[in-house]
């Protein structure tokens, strides 16, 4: 272990780990804004510098490895006054007097450091850049505006994905992120998975909403409304509402999507059983027929699209099952709508997803088993969160909901499919 000291502490860190890793691991916060642990670490965003005795210039953690006897100094007045300067050359490149309409109000990593750095004022104003606005992707929107260049969503696409839809083009101040050639996220190889939402620090790339269609087709009274959820979202949602991460909110959720007018509430969990039992069933005709071998599971619209664009050799190894919330809705709209009396035309489905591409999957020309779309609208956790604020609904105080049946009965097993195996499992 390499012994080194940070504001005064004595910090033991692996050899060849980073000041910025060391620090965190003595529980010691250095701010950053292009740095992903263990993707990228690039030193672009120069927020991180700190102060090594012994170097003229100030360093930046997150790339100036550790060495024997180092002392650092992260609080000094030469390094906030560098640090708070370096914020406000980046806020002088961003339309700040949009954050209050930016969905990442709030949630803004520039926000928050401009805030604890004490940046009241623009002093500079800085080339603005081109702000060009893509949402032509059903999945996913693009402010160019709003970009600071920190290239998190370019890695992640690249290193972790594997998919590179978007990099860094032109030079300069004219530098942007997007895809080649200036094409739009819905023209090129993007398997609309979202990650690059999660990445930015920012507004600049967003989940697409339908929250106003969504509200449209609750206050249409000709419209029987249905909505389903993933079993990722009630453990999701809480943290929307101040619960820490992973805590299960999945009676008070139900009790808010019913204040907000849905006509019925179904689990997804209810279609994953059904999943398990086609995929099964494919499976064996496919071993005991010498049907195409290995069967790869089609649960994940993401992947479907990824294999479409890289690897379309592999398609007949797909399983040819919808996804579970697309069977839900051909199950919706057929089976329930004949049970009820309801014409497939006057229902809408909405599911709650925590994937950004069933947005785009939905809107597949193929899913349409009673003659219209098995599913009308795709929301996220973050995009229902948003609706029951907006619908003034105190979450905290809600009584334990349920779900509707028959279709909201489930055994559990799909209630695994999100975690890595679960659906060979299950």
């Amino acid at each position: 272990m390499v012994t080194l000291t940070i504001d005064g502490h004595r910090v033991q860190a692996p050899p060849g780990s980073t000041i910025l890793e060391a620090a965190k691991g003595a529980s010691i916060r250095i701010p950053t804004l292009c740095y992903l642990p263990e993707v990228q670490a690039i030193g672009a965003c120069r927020v991180c510098l700190v102060e090594v005795e012994g170097n003229r210039n100030l360093q930046p953690a997150c790339v100036f490895p550790v060495s024997e006897g180092m002392v650092v100094h992260t609080n000094t007045p030469r390094v906030r006054r560098a640090r708070k300067f370096t914020v406000e050359m980046i806020v002088s490149n961003h339309p700040m007097d949009d954050c209050l309409t930016c969905p990442r109000n709030q949630r803004c990593e520039l926000q928050r450091l401009a805030d604890e750095l004490g940046i009241r004022e623009v002093r500079f104003t800085g080339e603005k850049s081109e702000g060009r606005l893509d949402d032509l992707s059903p999945s996913i929107v693009r402010d160019q505006s709003k970009c600071i260049l920190c290239r998190r969503c370019v890695t992640v696409c690249r290193e972790v994905q594997g998919v590179a839809a978007i990099s860094v083009q032109g030079r300069g101040f004219k530098t942007r992120v997007e895809p080649a050639f200036g094409q739009s996220l819905h023209d090129v190889a993007c398997a609309l998975c979202g990650q690059c939402i999660l990445a930015c620090p920012v507004g600049a790339l967003q989940e697409k909403e339908n929250i106003e269609e969504v509200w449209q087709a609750i206050f249409d009274p000709t419209k029987f409304v249905v909505v389903q959820d993933a079993p990722a979202v009630r453990a999701a949602l809480g943290e929307e509402f101040g619960y820490p991460p992973g805590t299960l909110v999945t009676g008070k959720m139900l009790s808010a999507v019913r204040r907000l007018g849905f006509n019925r509430v179904f689990d997804t969990n209810f279609a994953a059983d059904l999943t398990i039992m086609e995929e099964g069933h494919e499976l064996l005709k496919r071993i005991k027929e010498g049907g195409v071998l290995p069967m790869i599971t089609s649960c994940s619209p993401g992947w479907i699209k990824f294999i479409e664009h890289f690897y379309p050799e592999l398609l007949p190894h797909l399983s040819t099952c919808k996804s579970p919330h697309q069977m839900m809705g051909a199950l919706v709209k057929t089976y329930y709508a004949r049970k009820a009396g309801i014409d497939p035309q006057d229902m809408v489905v909405v599911s709650v997803m925590p994937c950004t591409a069933k947005k785009f999957e939905c809107s597949r020309p193929e899913m349409n088993g009673s003659g219209y779309k098995d599913v009308d609208y795709v929301l996220t956790t973050r995009e229902l969160a948003r609706m029951i604020k907006q619908a003034g609904i105190d979450f905290a105080g809600l009584e334990d909901g349920y779900y509707d049946d028959p279709l909201g009965e489930y055994s559990g097993a799909g209630t695994i499919f999100g975690a890595t195996g679960g659906v060979m499992e299950a």
